[in-house]
């Protein structure tokens, strides 16, 4: 157990004010206690370091400076917030952090005042800073708002909707661009500072518009003439030329490091009274932390660790995890076709393709936090006659929606959706739960949509999407290690839309969708022992379903129950539909559908969550309990 470092200024701080009451001379040593406490407090909970500790002297700066939570500071993502969340009011419950009933690991308005907009999902903040301005502006305030955004978030297209917006309305904001890792164009020490404190200071700017008003009354050319040679020395300095096309007047770039920079640079940002302003800030992932900035994704997300070694916690693992069991599979797959290409968004690593990319460079395409992009490009790739795999996460697949009706489903051309993160994912909570995919994919007319039970059924179902050329088809697999199932070496392809009985019994039925199967079969397990004969199938198949399976399951039994990983509107009401159209709702048949709760549940242990949902084998055998009346069915069997 280490003793928590020593912060003999940082407890002096409770709130922004306090900070706003400190002299300038002392923030040094304020962010060199904020990072103590971070790293220290991140060490008990796990959690997204890296990026928290780029940013701490600008979340000391941004606080110091500006009025906040009057001004409005909006976090995107929300990855990089901790140190934000210690200084407002929050320390007491910092090792709290993605703990059951803690802090939530991303911004949250109903947690505090000075979260103005609520985050977990990249390339927002903008958006939102600029509905507030306008809000402000509606309302006749003159308060600050202020929108810090990384250069990953920048690949999304809807950051540039918003700036292209915020350029046309004209409304006052800030957006801090914090770059710290593609250096759009790196600091170049005291004379970029200098620079960046005379373009944000109001001489400049005033000079400016002088210039530019008497341009104006010269002739035509060389008015242009002026105005490109002024463009032109501002961009040769500081590459703010993409972003003054928009409409936005470019600082920067200033090291995000130096409070010297920082602090002048922000209070003529502040005290300015024109439009959209972009300041640019190059910071470093992990800084500060040596361990964290010798790693190449500079502790991007870690669990427990030791503060002092680095050395993360993590428990052996007890099966391969569903993600490296869909690389794996993908990988030997594209080896015996050379028309597999694999798509991510931004996300290599966390959906599997890393592994792919290594063999198959050429056929790895990372498009960046474009989800929308990535499943047009890969309809693309599949009008040419190649198979794409677009690994996404469940709850990011939710930002290409249209993508998929309009560019995929509707052409009915073969993109294969790898799903990973279905279901509930723990400590991230709802913002990352993987709960609507079935129900907004398997109403598609045309889209098979597969759910794996365990590692081997999933290996199965790559080679079935691989194989699979008649249109858009998805597979859903959870976070985590697998079920510890022996794992085929190749994987042979189902029979879409067939399921599998995998127990008999006589008197129940459970109808499971991915890979609740495990506790369906512990459920059926407990029911025998209640005398309750117990049928437990794998559907395998949300759409199309399979239908011989589903109506031998109601004809047979008094009692089906549908299991799944999935919000209401899914599996369950498929097979609902079907067995209304079917008349055998009329009968004697009692039906229930387990889904997830119809809430935004927080974040937890997912086993927690499972149970919570009534989802693991008590979950399941209190459902059948109360269906068929406990006493009674004892006594009847």
């Amino acid at each position: 157990m280490t003793k928590r470092p020593l912060t003999p200024i940082l407890d002096r701080v409770h709130t922004p004010d306090d900070l706003r009451k400190l002299p300038d001379s002392d923030l040094r040593q304020v962010a060199d206690e904020l990072r103590l406490e971070t790293i220290d407090a991140v060490s008990v909970t796990g959690g997204h370091l890296g990026a928290g500790l780029g940013v701490v002297e600008l979340t000391v700066a941004l606080h110091h400076v500006f009025d906040t939570p009057r001004d409005r500071l909006i976090w995107d993502v929300g990855h990089q917030a901790y140190p934000h969340k210690i200084l407002t009011g929050r320390r007491e419950r910092i090792r709290t952090l993605r703990q059951p009933g803690g802090l939530s690991g991303f911004t949250r308005r109903a947690e505090s005042e000075y979260d103005p907009f609520g985050a977990a999902h990249s390339s927002t903040s903008i958006s939102a800073g600029l509905g507030m301005a306008v809000a402000r502006d509606l309302a006749g305030g003159s308060n600050n708002v202020i929108a810090v955004i990384g250069d990953g978030a920048m690949s999304a297209g809807m950051a540039y909707e918003a700036m292209n917006n915020a350029g046309a309305l004209g409304s006052r904001l800030v957006v801090i661009l914090n770059d710290n890792d593609m250096s759009i164009a790196p600091p170049v020490g005291a004379m970029s500072a200098y620079l960046a404190r005379l373009v944000s200071g109001r001489t400049y700017r005033s000079l400016r518009e002088i210039g530019k008003h008497l341009a104006e009354r010269l002739p035509r050319f060389f008015h242009e003439k002026a105005k490109r040679t002024e463009e032109f020395a501002r961009s040769f300095f500081t590459g703010g030329t993409l972003f003054e096309e928009l409409g936005f007047y470019y600082v920067g770039p200033i090291d995000g490091h130096n409070l010297d920079h920082l602090l002048p640079v922000l209070r003529n940002v502040r005290d300015s009274q024109t439009g959209p302003i972009l300041v640019h800030v190059v910071t470093q992932k992990g800084k500060g932390y040596a361990p964290a900035e010798a790693t190449a994704d500079k502790y991007h997300a870690v669990v427990r660790f030791d503060p002092v070694t680095g050395l993360q916690a993590k428990a052996p693992a007890n099966a391969p995890s569903y993600t490296s069991v869909f690389g794996s599979s993908l990988i030997k797959e594209a080896r015996n076709d050379s028309r597999i290409v694999a798509v991510t968004a931004a996300m290599p690593s966390g959906t599997g393709i890393d592994a792919f990319g290594k063999e198959f460079p050429a056929r790895t395409f990372d498009v960046g936090i474009a989800e929308q992009h990535a499943v047009t490009f890969a309809a693309g790739l599949a009008t040419e006659g190649y198979k794409p795999f677009c690994a996404i996460y469940s709850t990011f697949m939710q930002r290409a929606y249209d993508q998929v009706v309009h560019d995929v489903a509707i052409q009915k051309l073969p993109v294969r959706f790898a799903l990973d993160r279905a279901g509930l994912v723990g400590a991230d909570g709802a913002t990352h739960a993987g709960a609507f995919d079935i129900a907004y994919l398997a109403c598609l007319p045309d889209m098979v949509v597969m759910a794996a039970a365990d590692e081997a059924e999933l290996t199965h179902m790559v080679a079935t999407a691989a194989a699979f050329d008649e249109g858009p088809i998805a597979f859903r697999y959870p976070r985590g290690e697998g079920v510890g199932v022996e794992i085929p070496d190749v994987g042979v392809p189902l029979e879409i839309g067939r399921g599998r009985i995998v127990r008999e019994g006589t008197r129940v039925a459970l109808l499971s969708l991915g890979t609740r199967l495990t506790e369906c079969l512990a459920a059926a397990e407990q029911l025998g022992q209640r005398g309750l004969s117990t049928t437990v199938a794998d559907a395998r198949f949300a759409k199309p379903l399979d239908e011989a399976l589903i109506l031998r399951l109601a004809r047979e039994h008094e009692i089906l129950l549908t299991v799944e990983e999935g919000s209401v509107g899914g599996f369950g009401s498929h097979v609902l539909h079907l067995l209304a159209r079917s008349g055998l709702l009329d009968g004697g048949l009692k039906v229930r559908t387990l889904t997830l709760p119809d809430i935004f549940q927080d974040h937890d242990k997912p086993e927690a969550m499972y149970a919570r949902a009534g989802l693991d084998a008590a979950g399941i055998v209190r459902t059948v309990e109360g269906a068929l009346g406990a006493p009674a069915a004892i006594k009847r069997a």
